[in-house]
């Protein structure tokens, strides 16, 4: 995690008001802790940047902790050098040595694993509540306002000056990789999550964080799977002269199997052309499939049953929400959704389940507090 959260945000705001008096020129010191050596007094730290950096404590230090969610740095409190483990975040202020390794600690403020821990709980629960996905439509840079299909739906996103924006790296969906962006990057076509408040009728949004990227929605068929390096070849069913991609799985992609007959349900609830036959309209109380045509079809996936890799085998249809990627045949997956025979058999099917398939579902909320 990097300190970019918008809790660690608003505490770390307080902090250059602490560094005054310790020196006008405090150099600082960011990062997490790997060691700690309590008779030594010394902590290692390995900086944001991924530099080693020993913070050196004096007997005129101060340690404080901030504690979850405090942003008032007079709230702070002390801590035991003994107390402090590898894992913990660190901000330090006082002098760097001449070859930058060593820091001269006149004041460290600690953030606990523990106090992480309860920031991520609290930054997720705000998400839920408060959090909206979806994609964009329309990019106003005068009016600071980006359009957003949310579901079936649209909402207008309202920026201000004060409001983060990140933008996710070509070949991570975490929100801890995601890096400064601006306005003017966004383009129709990118998904979104919003963090802020919504007006009464729930169609426009004050943005206080704005993620957003690029991604890629795939129907394909698997050609192989190597299961020891956690990727799967397939063949882009959409490309005319399809080059064998290959889609990476980390410890947050998620895979996902429909039943046949949630299959067979969307196949013809996404096909207009398709007869609803028996069960047509019986299909709502499966993964909440009241998605109709691609409004709700992210809901539908992520309520799908998850599935190992170990039940996917070559020839398999699937469809797959991916990161952009840094090079054409090389992706990270968001989420595998096999189980998708039928969809696959129909174009309006298959082009409406791309167009309907937004970053952290089709109904709007996502965490962010990776």
């Amino acid at each position: 995690m990097n300190l970019s959260g918008t809790l660690l945000v608003a505490m770390l705001a307080g902090l250059p008001a602490l560094a005054q008096p310790a020196a006008p020129a405090a150099d600082q010191v960011k990062g997490t802790i790997t060691s700690v050596a309590v008779q030594a007094r010394q902590i290692a730290v390995t900086t944001e940047k991924g530099d080693p950096v020993t913070i050196a404590i004096t007997g005129r230090a101060l340690l404080l902790r901030m504690p979850a969610g405090v942003t008032d740095p007079k709230q702070f409190v002390a801590i035991e050098l003994a107390s402090i483990a590898a894992g913990d975040k660190l901000i330090a202020l006082g002098k760097l040595s001449a070859d930058k390794k060593t820091l001269e600690g006149a004041k460290v403020y600690i953030l606990t694993k523990a106090d992480i821990a309860q920031i991520h709980k609290q930054e997720d629960e705000d998400w839920v509540k408060r959090g909206t996905s979806g994609m964009v439509v329309a990019v106003d840079a005068t009016a600071k306002t980006l359009a957003v299909k949310v579901g079936a739906k649209q909402s207008t996103v309202q920026l201000s000056d004060k409001t983060d924006i990140q933008r996710y790296s070509a070949d991570s969906f975490k929100s801890t990789d995601a890096r400064p962006g601006l306005l003017a990057d966004v383009k129709v076509g990118d998904q979104v999550r919003v963090l802020g408040n919504k007006n009464a009728e729930g169609d426009r949004i004050a943005a206080e964080r704005v993620f957003f990227g690029t991604f890629r929605r795939i129907s394909a068929k698997i050609e192989s799977i190597d299961a020891q390096n956690n990727e799967i070849k397939v063949k882009d069913l959409d490309a005319k002269k399809a080059k064998p991609l290959t889609i990476r799985l980390d410890p947050d992609s998620q895979i996902k199997k429909l039943s046949p007959e949630v299959d067979a349900f969307l196949a013809r609830r996404l096909n207009p052309g398709a007869s609803q036959g028996d069960g047509g309209g019986r299909g709502q109380g499966r993964g909440g499939a009241g998605g109709g045509r691609g409004g709700d079809i992210g809901q539908v996936f992520d309520r799908a049953p998850a599935v190992p890799l170990s039940s996917l085998k070559a020839g398999d249809p699937i469809v797959v929400l991916t990161t952009a990627g840094s090079f054409p045949d090389r992706v990270t997956a968001v989420m595998v959704v096999a189980g998708v025979d039928a969809l696959l058999t129909s174009p309006n099917a298959a082009r409406d389940i791309m167009s309907g398939w937004n970053l952290g579902g089709g109904g709007g909320g996502g965490g962010e507090g990776d």
